[in-house]
């Protein structure tokens, strides 16, 4: 990074500041929960697949919700689009707080995944379009803020709580209330795009093989992800803070390889082959789990290796996604980000009924499985892959006049599909501005 971009990364309006805090906030979300999922099974008397409802439910809203937020952001604005998010996330993650049977917290943490989708899929756009200095500088800092809110969700789920199993829930909401009236304040009213997106265009995307091959293999990928994620906790029998700092090693990795580990793998081996080695090692790394998952040391440490692979994975398979695709991003995104996560709602509570039927050991084996048929169904659209990574520069960006574009697909680890959504539609806007 050169020393302009690194200075004018700092050197931003408050607005920017404000709604980077609120990025920090809602991908704090994606951990925040692992490390109460054992106490919030004893505590309030449910079995373990119960308590994973808590991913399933957040993650399933947040992939129908993908459907539809491009629909909403193009007619309401990026900053309305903005505030409804927060506003929701604020209200349902108080109401998680205070609820006082899982079934509620379910319920609530659904709408809290409704909120996060509304936010993320357009925080990107409004950090751009506010942030001085150079689009360059704008993009390190989302990364920044989604680096520390994913390595910071758990830490601090596992300081509050430690306390309680309350305390995650409304430090959230306290957090987002503060980003929330920050927002309102400081952020100026920012222009709708010019074009309105159709709500049935993603579903209709899907008809398209190389964008089905890559969401495919999302959802594969995801479904081990998750089952290792919303399950691994409960075998490894730490307290709430202990958790957090085992998850908080597991998101230091992911935020290091997403940012900065996985751009440098594409430019030496193209994504083809660096997907198949992340792939492939984090298949034996679920595989391991499964073998030894009575075995805290060797558990605590591939949980926290997994962090690499899946660091990786989420910012090859974004950008792959956006370069494979033959429709607008804002449809790409919102299609892929759908069946991806899919697989990640579903796959932690199929993991608590497949304890339940037969043992500790099967979740991880069928997640190391499912991994594995990733590979099969990528390899599928190897020539695709191989055509795409020749359209990029030596710094594996598409070299074409649209690539300020791809930087954001490539670099940035777009956890919710809408990065490079509200990004297209963002600079659009421009566009049609300065014509």
């Amino acid at each position: 990074m050169s020393t302009a971009t690194g200075s004018s990364m700092f050197k931003q309006p408050k607005a920017v500041y404000a709604v980077a805090f609120a990025c920090v906030v809602s991908f704090m979300g994606i951990g925040l929960v692992d490390p109460i999922l054992p106490a919030l099974a004893t505590q309030l008397h449910a079995t373990a697949s119960q308590v994973t409802l808590l991913f399933t439910s957040y993650l399933v809203v947040t992939a129908v919700a993908m459907l539809g937020t491009n629909w909403v952001s193009s007619r309401l604005g990026a900053k309305r689009t903005l505030i409804a998010g927060l506003t929701i996330i604020v209200i349902f993650a108080a109401l998680a707080g205070s609820s006082g049977s899982i079934g509620g917290i379910v319920g609530f943490r659904a709408g809290w995944g409704l909120g996060n989708a509304l936010f993320i899929a357009t925080s990107l756009a409004v950090i751009v379009a506010s942030a001085s200095g150079g689009f360059a500088g704008a993009i390190v800092l989302y990364e920044a803020a989604l680096g520390l809110g994913i390595a910071a969700g758990p830490l601090v789920g596992g300081l509050l709580g430690d306390i309680s199993w309350r305390g995650p829930f409304f430090g959230v909401a306290v957090l987002m209330a503060i980003a929330l009236v920050a927002t309102a304040v400081l952020l100026d009213k920012t222009p709708k795009p010019a074009h309105p997106t159709s709500l049935g265009a993603p579903l209709r995307a899907l008809r398209h093989r190389g964008l089905l091959t890559m969401s495919i293999t999302a959802l594969l990928y995801n479904w081990g992800f998750f089952t290792m994620l919303g399950y691994a906790p409960f075998p490894m029998k730490l307290s709430a803070i202990q958790l957090g700092f085992v998850f908080f090693g597991w998101g230091l990795l992911v935020a290091f390889f997403s940012v900065i580990g996985a751009p440098r793998l594409q430019a030496r081996f193209g994504t083809a082959r660096s997907l198949y080695g992340a792939l492939g090692f984090f298949a034996v790394d679920l595989l391991i789990i499964g073998l030894f998952v009575d075995h805290r040391a060797v558990l605590i440490t591939c949980v926290i290796a997994a962090g690499i692979f899946i660091g990786i994975n989420n910012t090859l398979t974004t950008q792959a996604v956006m370069l494979v695709s033959p429709v607008e991003r804002p449809v790409a995104s919102a299609a892929y980000g759908f069946v991806r996560f899919l697989g990640g709602g579903l796959a932690p509570f199929v993991a608590g009924k497949l304890v339940d039927a037969f043992d500790l050991h099967v979740p991880f084996y069928v997640g190391a499985g499912t991994v594995l048929l990733a590979v099969l169904v990528l390899s599928t659209g190897h020539r695709m892959l191989g055509a795409a990574d020749a359209g990029l520069d030596e710094n594996g960006h598409a070299a074409s006049d649209h690539g300020r574009l791809d930087d954001v697909a490539g670099e940035v680890a777009d956890e919710f599909g809408g990065a490079a959504a509200a990004i297209d539609s963002e600079l659009q806007t421009e566009a049609s501005g300065r014509h």
